[in-house]
Protein backbone atom coordinates (compact mmCIF):
# COMPACT_ATOMS: atom_id res chain seq x y z
CA UNK A 1 0.00 0.00 0.00
CA UNK A 2 3.03 2.32 0.76
CA UNK A 3 3.49 2.92 -2.95
CA UNK A 4 -0.05 3.73 -3.36
CA UNK A 5 0.38 6.22 -0.85
CA UNK A 6 3.23 7.91 -2.47
CA UNK A 7 1.40 7.86 -5.47
CA UNK A 8 -1.06 10.21 -4.08
CA UNK A 9 1.52 12.27 -2.07
CA UNK A 10 3.49 13.24 -5.87
CA UNK A 11 0.52 13.30 -7.63
CA UNK A 12 -1.02 16.03 -5.41
CA UNK A 13 1.91 17.73 -5.02
CA UNK A 14 2.54 17.67 -8.54
CA UNK A 15 -1.15 19.18 -9.04
CA UNK A 16 -0.45 22.21 -6.58
CA UNK A 17 2.83 23.21 -7.68
CA UNK A 18 1.46 23.59 -11.18
CA UNK A 19 -2.10 24.48 -10.34
CA UNK A 20 -1.22 27.12 -7.89
CA UNK A 21 2.15 27.63 -9.77
CA UNK A 22 0.40 29.38 -13.10
CA UNK A 23 -1.99 31.15 -10.05
CA UNK A 24 0.91 32.82 -8.52
CA UNK A 25 2.71 33.75 -11.91
CA UNK A 26 -0.30 35.64 -13.30
CA UNK A 27 -1.48 37.08 -9.66
CA UNK A 28 2.39 38.19 -8.73
CA UNK A 29 3.48 41.63 -9.20
CA UNK A 30 6.50 41.35 -11.40
CA UNK A 31 6.56 37.91 -12.88
CA UNK A 32 6.25 37.64 -16.98
CA UNK A 33 3.22 36.29 -17.11
CA UNK A 34 1.53 38.61 -14.53
CA UNK A 35 -1.93 39.75 -15.55
CA UNK A 36 -2.06 37.24 -18.44
CA UNK A 37 -5.47 36.42 -17.06
CA UNK A 38 -8.32 33.70 -16.59
CA UNK A 39 -7.85 31.62 -19.25
CA UNK A 40 -4.44 31.27 -18.81
CA UNK A 41 -5.36 30.08 -14.97
CA UNK A 42 -7.76 27.75 -15.58
CA UNK A 43 -5.87 26.62 -18.52
CA UNK A 44 -2.96 25.40 -16.18
CA UNK A 45 -4.91 23.64 -13.83
CA UNK A 46 -6.44 21.54 -16.66
CA UNK A 47 -2.72 20.72 -17.69
CA UNK A 48 -1.91 20.36 -13.93
CA UNK A 49 -3.95 17.94 -13.77
CA UNK A 50 -2.88 16.02 -17.28
CA UNK A 51 0.35 15.81 -15.64
CA UNK A 52 -0.65 14.47 -12.39
CA UNK A 53 -2.58 11.73 -13.65
CA UNK A 54 -0.23 10.81 -16.21
CA UNK A 55 2.40 10.77 -13.40
CA UNK A 56 0.81 8.95 -10.93
CA UNK A 57 -2.30 6.49 -13.12
CA UNK A 58 0.10 3.53 -12.80
CA UNK A 59 1.04 3.86 -8.90
CA UNK A 60 -2.14 4.69 -7.35
CA UNK A 61 -4.84 5.58 -9.42
CA UNK A 62 -4.43 8.84 -9.27
CA UNK A 63 -7.26 10.03 -7.34
CA UNK A 64 -4.97 13.13 -6.33
CA UNK A 65 -8.50 14.38 -4.64
CA UNK A 66 -10.51 13.49 -1.75
CA UNK A 67 -13.73 13.92 -3.27
CA UNK A 68 -12.67 11.00 -5.84
CA UNK A 69 -11.71 8.85 -3.61
CA UNK A 70 -14.41 9.46 -1.68
CA UNK A 71 -16.71 9.14 -4.88
CA UNK A 72 -15.23 6.29 -5.62
CA UNK A 73 -15.49 4.80 -2.45
CA UNK A 74 -19.48 5.90 -2.11
CA UNK A 75 -20.03 3.75 -5.49
CA UNK A 76 -18.34 0.44 -3.70
CA UNK A 77 -15.32 0.86 -6.25
CA UNK A 78 -12.95 1.80 -3.13
CA UNK A 79 -12.31 0.20 0.24
CA UNK A 80 -13.66 2.43 3.11
CA UNK A 81 -10.33 1.14 4.91
CA UNK A 82 -7.94 2.85 2.37
CA UNK A 83 -10.18 6.14 2.10
CA UNK A 84 -8.30 8.04 5.08
CA UNK A 85 -4.95 7.28 4.36
CA UNK A 86 -5.49 7.79 0.86
CA UNK A 87 -6.59 11.66 2.40
CA UNK A 88 -4.03 11.89 4.35
CA UNK A 89 -1.79 11.30 1.55
CA UNK A 90 -3.10 13.86 -0.87
CA UNK A 91 -3.27 16.51 2.19
CA UNK A 92 0.31 16.36 2.70
CA UNK A 93 1.35 16.25 -0.82
CA UNK A 94 -0.95 19.41 -1.26
CA UNK A 95 0.73 20.84 1.91
CA UNK A 96 4.30 20.30 0.25
CA UNK A 97 3.21 21.65 -3.09
CA UNK A 98 1.94 24.75 -1.39
CA UNK A 99 5.62 25.20 0.09
CA UNK A 100 7.37 24.53 -2.69
CA UNK A 101 5.11 27.23 -5.15
CA UNK A 102 5.50 29.82 -2.31
CA UNK A 103 9.18 29.33 -2.06
CA UNK A 104 9.49 29.36 -5.94
CA UNK A 105 7.82 32.98 -6.12
CA UNK A 106 9.41 33.73 -2.83
CA UNK A 107 11.07 37.20 -4.44
CA UNK A 108 7.61 37.64 -5.73
CA UNK A 109 5.46 37.11 -3.13
CA UNK A 110 7.80 39.95 -1.09
CA UNK A 111 7.49 42.38 -4.18
CA UNK A 112 3.44 42.30 -4.05
CA UNK A 113 1.74 43.96 -1.56
CA UNK A 114 -2.10 43.13 -1.63
CA UNK A 115 -2.40 40.10 1.09
CA UNK A 116 -5.42 38.73 -0.74
CA UNK A 117 -3.46 38.26 -4.17
CA UNK A 118 -1.05 36.50 -1.93
CA UNK A 119 -3.54 34.29 -0.42
CA UNK A 120 -5.26 33.45 -3.81
CA UNK A 121 -1.71 31.62 -4.22
CA UNK A 122 -2.91 29.29 -1.97
CA UNK A 123 -6.66 28.76 -1.68
CA UNK A 124 -9.69 29.99 -2.95
CA UNK A 125 -12.00 32.84 -2.30
CA UNK A 126 -15.51 33.74 -3.39
CA UNK A 127 -15.82 36.61 -5.67
CA UNK A 128 -18.83 37.37 -3.77
CA UNK A 129 -19.53 36.37 0.01
CA UNK A 130 -22.93 34.69 -0.03
CA UNK A 131 -22.19 30.79 1.81
CA UNK A 132 -25.42 29.23 0.29
CA UNK A 133 -24.54 30.38 -3.35
CA UNK A 134 -20.57 29.18 -2.78
CA UNK A 135 -21.47 25.68 -1.08
CA UNK A 136 -24.06 24.88 -4.32
CA UNK A 137 -21.21 26.56 -6.58
CA UNK A 138 -18.84 24.03 -5.39
CA UNK A 139 -21.57 21.00 -5.29
CA UNK A 140 -21.99 21.83 -8.58
CA UNK A 141 -18.46 21.64 -9.96
CA UNK A 142 -17.45 18.65 -7.77
CA UNK A 143 -20.47 16.48 -9.18
CA UNK A 144 -19.56 17.54 -12.54
CA UNK A 145 -15.99 16.66 -12.50
CA UNK A 146 -16.53 13.31 -10.01
CA UNK A 147 -19.54 12.06 -12.29
CA UNK A 148 -16.90 12.37 -15.14
CA UNK A 149 -14.57 10.35 -13.20
CA UNK A 150 -16.81 7.71 -12.74
CA UNK A 151 -17.49 7.46 -16.55
CA UNK A 152 -14.13 7.81 -17.29
CA UNK A 153 -13.63 5.20 -15.03
CA UNK A 154 -16.28 2.67 -15.95
CA UNK A 155 -15.04 0.51 -18.87
CA UNK A 156 -11.59 -0.58 -16.70
CA UNK A 157 -13.61 -2.05 -13.82
CA UNK A 158 -13.87 -5.76 -15.40
CA UNK A 159 -10.24 -5.66 -15.55
CA UNK A 160 -9.71 -4.42 -11.71
CA UNK A 161 -10.94 -5.95 -8.55
CA UNK A 162 -13.10 -3.34 -7.11
CA UNK A 163 -11.15 -4.04 -3.58
CA UNK A 164 -7.69 -2.60 -5.61
CA UNK A 165 -6.16 0.43 -4.54
CA UNK A 166 -5.86 1.28 -8.36
CA UNK A 167 -8.80 1.59 -9.08
CA UNK A 168 -9.17 5.21 -10.18
CA UNK A 169 -8.24 7.06 -13.36
CA UNK A 170 -5.67 5.17 -15.71
CA UNK A 171 -3.61 7.25 -17.52
CA UNK A 172 -5.34 6.99 -20.70
CA UNK A 173 -8.09 9.63 -18.62
CA UNK A 174 -5.38 11.84 -17.78
CA UNK A 175 -6.44 13.90 -21.01
CA UNK A 176 -9.86 13.79 -20.44
CA UNK A 177 -10.66 14.71 -16.78
CA UNK A 178 -7.79 17.66 -17.47
CA UNK A 179 -10.48 18.80 -20.02
CA UNK A 180 -13.05 18.26 -17.34
CA UNK A 181 -10.82 20.62 -15.14
CA UNK A 182 -10.74 23.32 -17.76
CA UNK A 183 -14.08 23.36 -18.63
CA UNK A 184 -15.78 23.37 -15.07
CA UNK A 185 -12.92 26.19 -14.48
CA UNK A 186 -14.40 28.03 -18.01
CA UNK A 187 -17.33 27.61 -17.14
CA UNK A 188 -18.15 27.62 -13.16
CA UNK A 189 -14.93 28.63 -12.14
CA UNK A 190 -15.78 32.39 -11.21
CA UNK A 191 -17.62 32.48 -8.28
CA UNK A 192 -15.58 30.73 -5.85
CA UNK A 193 -11.95 30.00 -7.41
CA UNK A 194 -13.57 26.33 -8.23
CA UNK A 195 -11.76 24.29 -6.02
CA UNK A 196 -13.42 21.07 -6.32
CA UNK A 197 -10.58 19.42 -4.10
CA UNK A 198 -10.64 19.34 -0.43
CA UNK A 199 -7.06 19.01 -0.27
CA UNK A 200 -6.56 21.32 -2.75
CA UNK A 201 -7.59 24.20 -0.78
CA UNK A 202 -6.98 23.05 2.69
CA UNK A 203 -3.73 21.88 2.54
CA UNK A 204 -2.55 24.90 1.04
CA UNK A 205 -4.29 27.28 3.55
CA UNK A 206 -2.76 25.69 6.33
CA UNK A 207 0.75 26.69 5.08
CA UNK A 208 -0.58 30.16 4.47
CA UNK A 209 -1.55 30.06 7.66
CA UNK A 210 1.97 28.62 9.16
CA UNK A 211 4.39 30.62 6.41
CA UNK A 212 5.18 34.13 7.67
CA UNK A 213 4.19 35.48 4.50
CA UNK A 214 5.15 39.27 4.46
CA UNK A 215 1.94 41.41 5.03
CA UNK A 216 -0.34 38.69 5.75
CA UNK A 217 -2.36 40.73 7.99
CA UNK A 218 -3.70 37.01 9.11
CA UNK A 219 -6.16 36.91 6.12
CA UNK A 220 -6.47 32.85 5.98
CA UNK A 221 -9.73 33.40 6.28
CA UNK A 222 -10.82 30.20 8.31
CA UNK A 223 -14.34 31.37 7.77
CA UNK A 224 -14.67 30.59 4.73
CA UNK A 225 -12.81 27.19 4.85
CA UNK A 226 -15.66 24.41 5.05
CA UNK A 227 -16.99 25.62 1.70
CA UNK A 228 -14.27 24.20 -0.43
CA UNK A 229 -14.16 21.19 2.21
CA UNK A 230 -17.48 20.18 2.52
CA UNK A 231 -18.85 21.06 -0.72
CA UNK A 232 -17.10 18.79 -2.89
CA UNK A 233 -17.72 16.44 -0.29
CA UNK A 234 -21.03 16.94 -1.61
CA UNK A 235 -20.82 16.93 -4.68
CA UNK A 236 -19.10 13.92 -4.76
CA UNK A 237 -21.80 12.00 -2.86
CA UNK A 238 -24.16 13.13 -5.81
CA UNK A 239 -21.85 11.92 -8.53
CA UNK A 240 -21.91 8.47 -6.87
CA UNK A 241 -25.72 8.45 -6.55
CA UNK A 242 -26.18 9.18 -10.31
CA UNK A 243 -23.73 6.99 -11.05
CA UNK A 244 -25.19 4.14 -8.88
CA UNK A 245 -28.72 4.67 -11.29
CA UNK A 246 -26.54 4.65 -14.07
CA UNK A 247 -24.63 1.77 -13.90
CA UNK A 248 -27.57 -0.60 -12.48
CA UNK A 249 -29.67 0.42 -15.27
CA UNK A 250 -32.38 1.39 -12.31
Amino acid sequence: MMIELFGELLGTFILIVLGNGVVANVNLDKTHSHGAGWIVITAGWGMAVFVAVLSTADLSGAHINPAVTLGLAFSGLFEWAKVAPFILAQMLGAMLGALTVYIFFKNHFDTTETPGVKKSCFCTAPAIRNYTSNFFSEVVGTFILVLAVLLITMPQLEYESFGSTKVGLGSLGALPVALVVFAIGLSLGGTTGYAINPARDLGPRIVHWLLPVRNKKDNTDWAYSWIPALGPVTGAALASLIHYFISCNC
